[in-house]
């Protein structure tokens, strides 16, 4: 493979041991070159090497007083209040806020072409829609309803406005739909939160946000939609007819809700005929997808496959759409990427917490192939550990989250793009991505291991101590010398502070609630309900179900998998110390 040779001159001349080795899992004709995973020395083992520091880790990870949760619970209130505060007071009713000049940003009606803004920002009060319910995982229920009124008094999608349907469906649409919920389920966990003279005024928003998401999917002859559409007039006529996995996939669950909350079959099926259309054209191979797809041709565009930017939310929201509506096909459909997945991505030792090996990681492969494509990997990655939590393999959710953890430890933040040969950042910016923060919340809930508490106080001061500034908190341009950009995203407040605040208070009413609930990829609550299994309507087509799936699987797939894992490593690290200082070490921290 020409692959193992080219990635190998651009390497520094130290060398790799651990991306040569990556590599050569899938070139075994290329051996003297590339070695192969696990291939030891015979005369030392390389693990053998990191077996004087074992009780490092244990002495820093494995206890965290309740003074200390407690503090950090009140940091994460904080923060979030801080950006938040200052968002109202400087940038509302614009959609965000720029932390540096206090000043609110809206769409770049300048330059159309400014996709990086205007894909996100409708001109429609972005940033408060987005943190509804995060309001009220904070217990704040007054400023709850105060922004639900201000939503209903001053926010219109009758804009002239070009917006990415994906961002729209998961951070206005689910937003909406997630606070309704709320606002009305009479068995929600955050107390009286309704108000006199409430008339479904958000779901009404969030219908006539779907309606003008609708003509994406027409003319479109594969039925995957058109990624933009214009709130007033539709699809552009000068679209594109290119979209990623994620944005064309990831639409089922919040259009799936409002198809089962109003009665109207139209939105979850357009939202699953995306999905299915997607699905179908996996690699007959590998049971791969890639990452860009021509919606006029079904022809990929982009061949990569990985679980990054462009494909991440896809697998999230077929096990998620499963979880809420109990759509068989849809958990089918899971079980068979999550195998390709394992099959075809995942590189090093099988084991996460026993033998030797380079730790797992999960590579960016073509989709036909299975070759590697490049030696990066991004930092939206990261959410996946937290997916695989959900899916009951927590052994595997505990390794992958442990080296991304570990580039965390060495740069203070994520760079958006890692170089895994390399040992160095390939794309250097960090917008506050949630990702690794959603992960650590998910493991905690699954193991309460005090190591993911450490975790998260780790990613709350390095975000206190390298993004704050004036007004709020700043992305930041280059994760090694810290500069900054004026620009803090939406998702900081509906989902990162979201998850710090939620892994740092044991008595949230969410935690303590009998009833379940979901975050959607934006991080919006909404509740396991009977009412979304129950349909109004037939299907228009029944696809051929296996008759073995049971309806409880990834549920029992979680209770099963946690009783595997032995009994005394529920009180000690999650990893073994000498599989995290091997990490530590892969990354560059010593």
């Amino acid at each position: 493979s020409r692959w193992c040779v080219v990635l190998n001159y651009g390497a520094d001349p130290r060398g790799s041991s651990w991306s040569r080795r990556i590599q050569g899992h899938r070139y075994e004709e290329t051996e003297s070159i590339c070695g192969k995973v696990g291939e030891e020395s015979h005369k030392r083992s390389y693990l053998s090497f990191f077996d004087g520091n074992k009780d490092e880790y244990v002495r820093r990870y494995s206890s965290f007083p309740d003074a200390l949760r407690a503090k950090m619970k009140g940091m994460a209130k904080e923060m979030f209040y801080f950006g938040y505060d200052n968002y109202m007071k400087y940038a509302f009713p614009e959609d965000e806020l720029n932390p540096i000049d206090c000043e609110g940003r809206g769409p770049d009606v300048l330059n159309p072409s400014n996709i990086n803004i205007n894909d996100v920002l409708g001109n429609y009060s972005l940033t408060l829609i987005d943190t509804l319910d995060t309001l009220l995982v904070l217990g704040n229920v007054t400023e709850f309803q105060r922004a639900v009124k201000l939503v209903i008094d001053t926010v219109s999608f009758d804009k002239d406005s070009t917006v990415q349907v994906f961002e729209a469906n998961i951070r206005i649409l689910g937003s909406l739909i997630s606070a309704h919920i709320l606002l009305t389920d009479p068995k929600h966990p955050f107390g009286k939160v309704g108000f006199e003279g409430y008339d479904n005024e958000l779901l009404h928003l969030a219908h006539d946000l779907a309606v003008r998401l609708l003509p994406a999917f027409e003319n479109t002859s594969t039925g995957i939609p058109y990624p933009r559409v214009n709130l007033k007039t539709g699809v552009p006529p000068d679209s594109i007819n290119e979209t990623c996995t994620a944005g064309a996939g990831s639409l089922l669950v919040e259009f799936g809700i409002l198809s089962r909350l109003i009665g109207d079959s139209t939105f979850e099926w357009v939202a699953r005929r995306a999905v299915r259309a997607l699905w179908n054209l996996r690699s007959n191979e590998t049971g791969l997808l890639g990452n860009v797809v021509n919606i006029q041709t079904g022809q990929w565009v982009g061949k990569q496959s990985g679980l990054g930017a462009g494909m991440d939310s896809f697998y999230e929201y077929l096990l998620k759409s499963y979880i809420l509506f109990g759509e068989k096909e849809d958990y089918r459909m899971f079980q068979a990427a999550y195998e390709s997945i394992q099959n075809h991505l995942r590189r090093g030792r099988e084991s996460c917490n026993e033998g030797e090996g380079d730790p797992p990681l999960y590579v960016n492969v073509n989709m036909f192939s299975g070759e590697i494509m490049n030696t990066w990997i991004d930092s939206l990655q990261a959410f996946f550990p937290g997916l695989q939590v959900l899916n009951g393999d927590v052994d595997n959710a505990i390794c992958l989250h442990a080296f991304y953890y570990a580039i965390w430890k060495r740069f203070g933040a994520l760079p958006e793009r890692y170089n895994w040969q390399l040992q160095a950042p390939d794309v250097l910016f960090y917008p506050l991505r949630p990702e690794l923060v959603e992960s650590t919340y998910l493991l905690y809930q699954a193991t309460k291991n005090p190591f993911y508490l450490h975790v998260g106080m780790d990613i709350l001061q390095s975000l206190e101590k390298n993004a704050k500034v004036r007004c709020g908190y700043a992305t930041l341009h280059h994760v090694v010398d810290k500069s900054k950009e004026d620009r803090m995203e939406s998702f900081f407040l509906s989902e990162t502070c979201k998850y710090l605040y939620l892994l740092f208070d044991e008595d949230n009413p969410l935690h303590k609630s009998d009833n379940k609930y979901i975050f959607t990829t934006e991080g919006h609550v909404v509740p396991i309900d009977k009412r979304f299994r129950d349909k109004q309507w037939n299907d228009f087509f029944h696809p051929r179900l296996s008759p073995t799936l049971n309806y409880f699987a990834s549920s029992l797939s979680l209770i099963l998998q946690c009783n595997r894992i032995p009994e005394e490593r529920r009180y000690t690290l999650p990893l073994k110390s000498i599989y995290m200082r091997q990490i530590d070490h892969m990354v560059g921290l010593f």
